[in-house]
């Protein structure tokens, strides 16, 4: 789908309801507020779904023909802290080139071109290890695995995506507990600054994809707001660029601020349509 605000209709919901694939709480955004909108009258609308693909066609080569590398990332949030910092620096959102870091549970790291997601890692398969996620992972050892017998798919992408990360290592999701742990454990530590050094890498390498050519790099999300971590992460990438914080996802004013774009007159609201199987 292309980034911006869409109008909720019966087709959205229906394809939510039956056809996707995707499992994942953001299913039940336009649902919701479907059933809200035909019991009042009013319109309802939802904004920059994680299923947002702005992506060039190089971005989508993966090595192997038979895999496509896809577009889908924490959108909603990264596209409206981008839209914030850009006024804060006093350019337009569309002229505006970022790397834009959402670290919560999991991780979307991506180059924001001229207001389009041009390349982002999958945060369920790619980039750097989270809280609950593996990240891109040594390709033959995962076949190894997958092979061995003794995991089902069902189980395997279960480690793979809510047992992996922060929680593997260290039996916790929370970044908290971790910096806990690590004033009396140097192996927490150690764990922590691996999940710093893989995201600081991932920044350095969507500074590439925009050939060093950014305004900021923007840190958001909920491990943002622990400050020890991000100076982890700006002492790998402060020397790329201008480096703002954005702590939290904010997704309701997200939402919010995307209705009023429309609203207000300043963008027109987009019309969903699925169409032989492909989203229009």
């Amino acid at each position: 789908m292309k980034s911006g605000t869409y109008l909720v209709n019966n087709e959205m919901t229906d394809y939510l309801k039956k056809i996707t694939k995707v499992d994942h709480a953001s299913n039940l955004a336009a649902i919701i507020a479907g059933d809200f909108a035909s019991e009042t009258g009013k319109n309802a609308y939802i904004t920059d779904p994680v299923s947002v693909d702005e992506f060039e066609e190089i971005s989508r080569y993966s090595g192997l023909m038979e895999i496509e590398r896809k577009s889908l990332f924490h959108a909603l949030n990264m596209k409206s802290v981008a839209r914030k910092i850009a006024d804060e620096i006093g350019k337009k959102y569309e002229e505006c080139n970022f790397v834009i870091a959402h670290m919560g549970g999991g991780i979307s790291i991506g180059a924001q071109k001229s207001g389009k997601m041009i390349d982002v890692n999958n945060a369920n398969d790619e980039g750097p290890f989270s809280p609950e996620r593996s990240g891109g992972l040594p390709a033959g050892d995962v076949v190894k695995m997958a092979f061995s017998g003794e995991y089902s798919k069902k189980e395997l992408k279960n480690m793979l995506t809510k047992r992996a990360g922060l929680t593997a290592y260290l039996n916790t999701n929370d970044l908290l507990e971790a910096f806990a742990r690590a004033e009396n454990d140097q192996k927490a530590l150690e764990v922590i600054e691996a999940m710093a050094y893989q995201i600081s890498k991932e920044i350095g390498a969507m500074c590439v994809v925009l050939k060093g050519k950014i305004d900021g790099i923007i840190l958001t999300g909920g491990m943002a707001n622990n400050i020890r971590f991000v100076e982890m992460i700006k002492g790998y990438v402060s020397s790329f660029g201008l480096v703002a914080v954005v702590p939290g996802e904010n997704e309701l004013e997200a939402l919010a601020t995307g209705t009023l774009r429309v609203l207000r007159g300043i963008e027109s609201s987009r019309t969903f349509s699925f169409n032989e199987g492909e989203l229009i």
